[in-house]
């Protein structure tokens, strides 16, 4: 089972197998599941739903959806599956996953490694009607992509087996796709995508302020449902100790805490509410979420603390925010969502 007695174990492993054999794990229900009962301060509407939490996983940890169901015995809100890619892709080449132990962080230049669409679509099916709200993250491939094609079609096909997706157009590694994200060239791919589920934006955290406001323009003017907010950082702060730091990849964990919800206060002020958003980046604790929820998010994702600290950090996250909110007295989330900008 997925205990913290089997923790250290898999951290003394290198970054990706460790990965693989938890997502084997998890599809081997050996994993466990959540049996506290949802307390009803931090239930969360969203993509149509009610969801049980706003605290999700975010996308990267499940590529292929493998273990969509397992993962929602753990008590997720909401999951987020891919990024899926048209074709199969194997990625770059390893080693591509670090650990920053003493930093809590990871860095990663996977390359969309994924089994393609096809295999993602069959994983989605068999997922069946008692998961967890789910997200499809969409990308395009290494070679061959055709962006205004491949985002509309990627999201026709998962659009009837997920409850929102999200365009992945901010991923560090895979060559020339930050620059989907210039305002201009996003307007004329977005114009393009069908409206079956809503619609989202993962955007990077290194974006100036001038390119986030005009983003923000762009999916305001175009009916988008959100903003991810956001993916891994090419930034190396000075504080950094671990011994990889160095390493070309996406930078993720503590590191992108401050960053990443700055940009959620920056994005709230200028979208005034009308676009949701999900912030992502460096969550460790009930005060880490409610920060980013203070900062305009109606929703949150983990994956580098879900890495480090496994299952038994749901439960914790989740009576430490419900806490958290009553203690500032908060009927509901929606009430602390963007609290805390001026």
């Amino acid at each position: 089972m997925l205990t913290q007695c089997t923790l250290p174990l898999l951290r003394r492993l290198p970054p990706e197998f460790a990965h693989h054999l938890s997502l084997r794990a998890l599809r081997l229900g050996l994993a466990g599941r959540d049996m506290s009962a949802p307390d009803p301060v931090l239930a969360t509407a969203a993509f149509g739903r009610t969801l049980p939490n706003p605290i999700g996983l975010a996308a990267g940890f499940d590529k292929n959806a493998v273990a969509i169901e397992a993962l929602g015995r753990l008590g997720f809100g909401f999951l987020e599956a891919g990024t899926v890619t048209p074709l199969a892709q194997p990625g770059n080449l390893k080693p591509r996953l670090f650990r920053l132990a003493e930093d809590q962080a990871v860095i990663n230049r996977m390359g969309f490694n994924n089994a393609g669409l096809e295999v993602f679509l069959q994983n989605l099916k068999r997922a069946g009607q008692g998961r967890p709200a789910l997200g499809a993250n969409i990308g395009i491939n290494k070679q061959g992509a055709r962006p205004e094609h491949d985002y509309p079609m990627l999201v026709a096909a998962v659009s009837p087996f997920a409850d929102y997706v999200t365009l992945n157009v901010s991923s560090p590694n895979t060559p020339g796709l930050r620059d989907l994200q210039a305002a201009p060239r996003l307007a004329e791919i977005l114009k393009l995508i069908p409206r079956q589920k809503p619609i989202f934006v993962k955007i990077a955290p290194d974006l100036s302020d001038a390119d986030l406001e005009e983003i923000v323009g762009v999916c305001l003017a175009q009916n988008i449902a959100g903003l991810v907010i956001a993916n891994t950082t090419l930034a190396r702060p000075e504080s950094l100790r671990g011994a990889q730091s160095d390493q070309a990849g996406g930078l993720s964990g503590r590191p992108l805490f401050a960053p990443s919800t700055a940009m959620l206060a920056r994005v709230r002020g200028l979208a005034g509410g009308r676009l949701m958003l999900i912030g992502v980046g460096g969550i460790f604790t009930a005060q880490d979420a409610l920060e980013k929820i203070l900062a305009g998010a109606s929703l949150v994702q983990l994956y580098t603390s879900f890495a480090y600290h496994g299952p038994a950090l749901l439960p914790r996250l989740k009576s430490g925010l419900a806490g958290l909110l009553r203690a500032r007295g908060f009927a509901n989330v929606a009430q602390a969502v963007g609290a805390g900008v001026a």
